[in-house]
């Protein structure tokens, strides 16, 4: 009776065991995967709903159509985007594999909201029914400003709020056409001058950040040195370590310099001798804290920054380059818009995003997203601390060209030198100081300093929101 017993208990855990597995493993599946699922592009449900559906508008913020479905005179469908490459990567294409919203809202773009009645007649008559609208964070003129500030030139500009992590404006170049992608597809496929034009370089390029990155050697120094209000330091133009010369620009002679003046003119020769000093796996952790060495969170597809200094397969030499936003280190565009924002927003780094909800065709909202906070990366002191570097830089440093507005601009620039080519130029910033309102992170490839080449596109970015 007792092993009887013993069995009906055994077989009723084992149900028991795989009731609760198969409840977990379909939590996890409605959780994380299912919108991946949904959104396959192996999914059958599409082409049903694509029959049956017309497939909604993607708007920016302020109201302007940037993807719609159009007919021709024999009813044939075509998907259009009316600003040609200037949204091609964030707002993505449909032709030739989906991309960017037009991936991540398929779905949604595919299902109809309409009234009931309007719904069933259309099927029964055979007409489409219109599908939800999904209106982004995207500010249309902010957008444009950063596009024709960009020109012709090669790289990035995104823009951001510090304090929600909405995407306000987000520019890769050079781009593609979706209008025209089928045409000129073998061509933008094979890339024969590595133009890379499907990239989306704000959120997946990755880059040297040149001196950005002193904005975490700063913080790093900091953490390390209570009294780093008493930092001195004498620069002479260059300095020396085992056969490895590191020059300031055009090997300027700074002089004596405390950290402020260390950063706001951006003296390479400081900043390697504080990166020599930093104990490694300290450095490693702060910068692993801000999400290098693994995906970014954010709801936008992106690369990984890499940060890959570290104890025992390290040298001083390239812990000094590293310090100074050369060596190995990589990031993103946006990585880095969401490091200044994060010292913008009093050490919260919020998590960016681009779509902030979906509407009916009749306008009634379905979906809202809210802003979402992601880590408390450094303190409010250290944030503050932080600012008044930035806001040295323009007032009487490398960034001086921004200080001739109204509201007063934080920022730094960056030149990452590159061997054999002209450096890719930086900045990242934000304003206003005390209240800030946008976040920037500007790169130009191969075109050469920071101050000469990205701070002009800034300064027209910020322009474009304050004077509007």
């Amino acid at each position: 009776m007792k092993n009887n017993k013993k069995i009906v208990f055994s077989v009723a855990y084992i149900f028991i065991g795989l009731f609760v597995l198969t409840l977990g493993y379909f939590s996890y599946y409605l959780i994380f995967r299912s919108k991946d699922v949904v959104n396959s592009t192996y999914n059958l449900r599409h082409d049903v709903l694509a029959r049956r559906v017309k497939r909604g508008n993607i708007v920016s913020s302020d109201g302007v159509v940037l993807a719609r479905t159009t007919t021709d005179q024999e009813d044939n469908e075509f998907r259009e985007y009316p600003y040609d490459d200037m949204y091609a990567h964030v707002v993505g294409r449909v032709m030739r594999g989906r991309t960017g919203i037009e991936e991540v809202e398929n779905i949604t773009l595919l299902t109809s909201y309409s009234n009931s009645y309007d719904t069933i007649y259309n099927d029964l008559v055979g007409i489409k029914n219109p599908g939800n609208n999904v209106v982004s964070t995207l500010n249309h003129k902010l957008t444009k400003a950063a596009y024709d500030a960009l020109g012709d030139d090669w790289g990035a500009v995104l823009v951001m709020e510090p304090q929600t992590g909405k995407v306000l404006a987000m520019v890769s170049k050079p781009g593609y056409n979706p209008n025209d992608i089928d045409e000129n597809w073998e061509r933008l496929s094979e890339d024969k001058d590595e133009e890379s034009p499907l990239l989306n370089r704000a959120s997946g390029g990755l880059y040297p950040p040149g001196s950005t990155f002193k904005v975490l050697t700063a913080l790093a120094y900091m953490r390390e040195n209570p009294n780093y209000l008493d930092y001195s330091y004498k620069c002479k133009g260059q300095t020396e370590y085992e056969g490895m010369t590191i020059s300031c620009s055009n090997k300027k002679v700074h002089g004596n310099l405390n950290l402020k003046e260390s950063f706001a003119k951006s003296c390479n020769t400081s900043f390697a001798t504080i990166g020599s000093n930093i104990p490694v796996n300290n450095f490693r952790n702060l910068c692993e804290s801000f999400f290098f060495n693994r995906a970014l969170p954010a709801r936008i597809i992106n690369n990984p920054s890499s940060f890959e200094l570290k104890a025992g397969d390290y040298s001083v030499k390239e812990a000094m380059q590293t310090a100074i936003g050369q060596g190995r280190t990589l990031l993103t565009p946006l990585h880095n818009a969401m490091i200044a924002s994060a010292v913008a927003n009093n050490g919260v780094m919020m998590k960016p995003y681009v779509i902030d909800r979906v509407e009916s065709a009749g306008g009634k909202i379905l979906k809202g997203y809210l802003p979402e906070e992601v880590a408390n990366v450094m303190t409010s002191r250290e944030a503050d601390y932080l600012k008044s570097l930035m806001r040295a830089v323009v007032t009487e440093g490398t960034g001086k060209r921004l200080n001739n507005f109204n509201i007063k601009v934080a920022g730094k620039t960056g030149t990452a030198e590159q061997e054999g080519k002209n450096s890719h130029a930086w900045i990242i910033g934000f304003a206003p100081i005390h209240e800030p309102k946008i976040a920037i992170s500007v790169i130009v490839e191969n075109k050469g300093s920071g101050s000469e080449y990205a701070v002009p596109i800034a300064e027209k970015v910020f322009d474009a929101y304050f004077n509007k």
